[in-house]
């Protein structure tokens, strides 16, 4: 097993390093010795603060970003072609060029590792985790998705034995962790132009499962059917009650009250203590750290407040599932009306689930739905397919209940503004750059 000592001598250039993940794997190799540097197509926050940190991130891929090391190693995002133009460059010097997957490898190999897998959930439980043992005096190490709001980081690399990181099943880079224990909070399929049915994703799961000592899985007999006969902890909710931003339920005799609003995040919590309650921490020395969460970023995020009072929360739900439940956590909040704004993500992904979608924004009393995102992938592959088809989806099955196709944020804000009122919560949903259109919704700022 490689120790950290070995970084020292290692330059690493990440591209796409802008990305929620790959952000937090060069910070931590950065923070291991390396040398790092990076791109990515557009400026960010990210970007930022990886300048922050001493690391040269630069907006704009170019063959010229590459340092002229001759043992340099390229690190590449799954979203990032193979025409890029620093990865052709990479290859005619006949450097290295690892996949994601590689570098988790290794990083996963330096510690015992908590993975944290499942279609929802995931960024949430693992910073529930991350929390827990930092709260509990572990000082662990934590590769996140989204801001752990406590820190204001998505990765550390910290002095403790453990290691918290997401399981991403999209790329099968699950499959490359060194995982001594696996959490599964749910299996449903969310990408669909990198698997071809939910039996396929299943069998991804199910050698996921098949390696790590210790396992928690939701109690549900599909999930656990997929650990077979290894050692396994069954994680379910008890006597939850919701209250309005949170919930209270009792675990392990101990009655936990949690500060995130919704009973999808009780279900996260409960399995990010049984995965504390794994590395020696007390049941209720773990029951009261997960009480001083105050949730990951862009997770049921308040941004602040409209004009009018309303209260602009952003959520980076993108699969039905999530949409659905982030209303149903909005529900327990003021005693308004729910607005969802909705960005797809993702051309295939709207073009499967369309139907699915307009059910759960169904819930919400207006519905604004803007045109899709398409990240990694080319409108002129999928014709016919835009934002569109989620609004008319949402039309019939929402029963008369106001439904918006504004595909454009100029034209959104301004429809907003002019519907929003006090006592409104207003979800800005969606795995791309909706945020933004929240944050010019949010004149008030949030002291959050």
């Amino acid at each position: 097993m490689s120790g950290a000592a070995d970084w020292s001598s290692r330059q690493l250039h990440f591209v796409g390093v802008g990305g929620a993940g790959m952000s937090g794997w060069a910070s931590v190799a950065a923070e291991l010795g390396a040398t790092v540097s990076g791109s990515d197509a557009a400026e960010s926050a990210n970007l930022e603060g990886l300048r922050a940190q001493g690391i040269d991130a630069r907006a704009g891929h170019d063959a010229a970003n590459l340092p002229a090391a001759e043992q340099l190693e390229v690190v590449r995002s799954s979203a990032v072609p193979d025409d890029n133009p620093e990865l052709v460059a990479a290859r005619a010097r006949g450097l290295r060029v690892m996949e994601r997957a590689e570098l988790l490898s290794e990083l996963t190999a330096l510690r015992r590792t908590i993975a944290v897998a499942g279609a929802h959930g995931k960024t949430t439980t693992t910073s529930m985790a991350a929390q827990i043992l930092i709260e509990c005096g572990l000082d662990p190490g934590y590769l996140i998705g989204g801001e752990l709001r406590s820190t204001g980081r998505n990765a550390a690399w910290g002095s403790g034995e453990w290691l918290v990181v997401e399981a991403d099943e999209s790329d099968r880079s699950m499959l490359s962790l060194n995982v001594e224990v696996a959490v599964v909070t749910n299996v449903e399929l969310d990408h669909h132009a990198n698997y071809g049915s939910l039996s396929e994703l299943r069998e991804v799961f199910r050698s996921f499962l098949s390696k790590p000592a210790q396992a928690v899985i939701a109690d549900l007999p599909e999930l656990l059917e997929l650990r077979g006969d290894l050692p396994v902890i069954a994680f379910s909710v008890d006597s939850l009650q919701l209250r309005p931003g949170g919930s209270t339920f009792e675990w392990r005799g101990e009655q936990v009250t949690l500060n995130v609003a919704g009973a999808h995040n009780a279900a996260n919590a409960v399995a990010a203590l049984e995965a504390a309650l794994l590395t020696g921490v007390a049941a209720s020395e773990a029951a009261a750290a997960i009480g001083r969460f105050s949730g990951a970023g862009r997770r049921f995020e308040e941004l602040g407040r409209s004009k009018s009072g309303a209260l602009i929360i952003d959520d980076y739900a993108h699969h039905p599932t999530e949409v659905a439940a982030t209303i149903a956590a909005a529900r327990t909040l003021e005693t308004g009306r729910v607005i969802a704004v909705f960005q797809p993500h993702l051309f295939s992904r709207t073009e499967r689930l369309a139907p699915e979608f307009g059910r759960a924004l169904a819930a919400a009393d207006v519905i604004c739905v803007v045109d899709v995102y398409k990240a990694r992938e080319q409108q002129d592959d999928f014709p016919g397919v835009d934002g569109r088809l989620i609004a008319a989806a949402a039309a019939d099955a929402a029963s008369g209940k106001e439904v918006l196709w504004l595909p454009d944020f100029r034209d959104a804000r301004t429809q907003l503004d002019a519907r929003l009122r006090a006592g409104d919560t207003c979800l800005i949903l969606g795995a791309g750059d909706v945020r933004t259109l929240g944050e010019d919704l949010a004149v008030e700022s949030s002291s959050q």
